[in-house]
């Protein structure tokens, strides 16, 4: 008896998902199906969301290279149930990429284009973590999946941006596998430019395809051979799309020669394609060079080959060109033939899938304006404007939400001594910057963990959590010295700056729970009393105190 696959436990997913990923990207479905046979009991048996997502939008994977499109739709459907209970991170944003890349290979445009959008919101959040390979491969297949919906500019963004991100990251065959992401869609989007009659920006895409293929060639990484054939095929036509028509010939033939004996179907259908074009563009350079019979029977092979690989996209730019070709020959019933049957197979999808990216691409600016000026008016509802501390608001909000007497917390007031001759003496504008000063000062010596905030005019609140009525009364001294000895010679002040602090601590001395309003209250007394007696100092309960600084 042959014995069956080896099997994979959960702990071997991690392993197992790269593979397949793998085997996704490549023109090979046996080797991917292979691989998802390996995994699938480790992923019926995972119980994780991230893992049951994984095994819907694998089904799903699996599904479309068996022809099911309903199991397609159910994988789909049940890979994004189990993603609304997973964290938003780079590995959602993978799954929702690779779930958009199934659907656009599945000819649903509009199903795909909201995958897409939704993976690249999340994919933008989670670049803030830094780089990662589940990053990198949200990037690549959101290229993918924006190529399969004609969207070439915004494929060529991701490539790019997955590109900087696998340049973060020691894995060699990432790096390759981007950078030769980034030259193909460099060189589909020169083409496009080309077609559109932008010569100039066409020929700058297409340099840097060719530089993206070098450098991935500069990398001590050996690709497997249908990659390294697909590098070729993009490489000559890239240097094609520059302008070196005659010198990209011979190495695309040659790389055509070597994808049709070794490469799958996709592969020998793109490199047909690649060469019409190429033929297509001598054949209009020269007055016809006898190349349009040769560049016509290559469209109708490629088409063939994009149709039984699955590739509807290529299959219908096949046949846009055949009836741009026949009609440039002379032939006109042929045309109408070809230019009918890119009709039928076009229909409105791609064209409301535009739309849609469109709209909802004004609508995630919208919303990211919206959280701008959300969080700008959450800052002026809870920020001081003139220090940037925390403002009485905030404070208030902070101190309702401690647990008073729980454990030992202690709050202190801090008023500026004789601040009203600050104003009157000098300006206003001189009385704002000793806030300022005084603002940085307690921000700057207070303890890690202990927060300031701006009460109201010159009075400022230090709450510190934990500390004991002995620690606050050291902490805040230093506070008081600070300012005290703070260089305010520039400001021409009457007299140097000092402040005035009262200190209340909970529980108290004796042991009596306290509110924090209560507890304030009984450090604003304190304050009163510091003021009283001299000021630039500190008092907390029964007198005690640190800091007599004098009047």
């Amino acid at each position: 008896m042959t014995p069956g696959p080896e099997r994979l436990t959960v702990g071997d997913l991690d392993g197992a998902l790269w593979r397949l990923l793998s085997a996704s990207d490549r023109d090979d479905p046996a080797a991917f199906t292979a691989e998802h046979d390996r995994a699938a009991a480790a992923l019926d048996a995972a119980t994780d969301p991230r893992w049951i997502a994984w095994r819907h939008a694998l089904a799903a994977r699996r599904a479309l290279v068996e022809g099911d499109p309903e199991a397609v739709a159910a994988g789909v459907s049940a890979a994004r149930d189990a993603l609304g209970r997973c964290l938003p991170c780079a590995q959602t944003a993978l799954t929702l990429a690779y779930l958009g890349a199934v659907e656009g290979a599945a000819d649903h445009a509009d199903a795909a284009m909201v995958l897409a959008i939704d993976g690249s919101l999340l994919a933008e959040t989670a670049a803030a973590d830094g780089p990662s390979r589940a990053l990198h491969q949200a990037h690549l297949w959101l290229s993918l999946t924006l190529a399969a919906l004609d969207l070439e500019e915004l494929a060529v963004g991701q490539a790019l941006q997955g590109s900087r991100v696998a340049d973060a990251l020691p894995g060699l065959p990432d790096r390759w596998r981007l950078l030769q992401l980034c030259a193909q869609q460099h060189a589909e989007l020169a083409q496009t430019l080309h077609r559109r009659g932008r010569d100039e920006p066409a020929r700058e895409l297409a340099a840097t395809a060719v530089e993206c293929a070098e450098a991935a060639r500069a990398l001590d990484w050996e690709a497997e051979p249908g990659d390294q054939d697909l590098l070729d095929v993009v490489q000559a036509w890239a240097m094609a799309g520059r302008g070196d028509l005659a010198d990209a010939v011979g190495p695309l033939r040659r790389a055509r020669k070597r994808a049709h004996r070794d490469g799958g179907t996709w592969l020998r259908g793109y490199a047909d394609l690649v060469l019409a074009r190429l033929l297509t563009r001598l054949a209009r350079d020269r007055s016809g060079g006898g190349h349009d019979a040769e560049a016509g029977d290559l469209l109708v092979d490629a088409a063939g080959s994009f149709a039984a690989a699955g590739d509807r996209r290529r299959y219908r730019q096949c046949l846009l060109e055949l009836g741009q070709g026949t009609a440039a020959m002379g032939r006109p019933a042929e045309a109408l033939h070809w230019l009918e049957a890119y009709r039928a197979d076009t229909g409105r999808a791609h064209a409301r899938g535009r739309e849609l990216w469109a709209e909802m691409f004004v609508r995630r600016s919208r919303l990211r304006e919206a959280e701008r000026q959300t969080a700008h008016l959450r800052r002026v509802a809870l920020e001081d404007p003139l220090t940037g501390l925390g403002n009485r608001r905030s404070a208030e909000r902070r101190l309702g939400g401690m647990r008073v007497g729980a454990e030992p917390v202690s709050l202190a007031v801090v008023d500026i001594d004789r601040f009203k001759a600050v104003n009157d003496d000098t300006s206003h504008s001189h009385g704002d910057e000793v806030l300022r000063r005084v603002a940085d000062l307690l921000r700057e010596h207070c303890r890690t963990g202990d927060e300031v905030y701006r009460w109201a005019g010159d009075e400022f609140l230090v709450v510190l959590p934990t500390a004991t009525e002995a620690q606050a009364l050291a902490a805040v001294d230093r506070l008081r010295a600070a300012v005290a000895d703070a260089d305010w010679g520039d400001l021409q002040l009457p007299q140097p700056v000092t402040v005035s602090i009262g200190v209340a601590t909970a529980p108290g001395a004796a042991g009596e729970p306290l509110g924090w309003r209560s507890l304030f209250d009984t450090a604003d007394l304190h304050l009163f009393t510091a003021k009283r007696g001299g000021r630039n100092r500190v008092r907390a309960h029964g007198g005690r105190g640190a800091g007599e600084g004098g009047p």
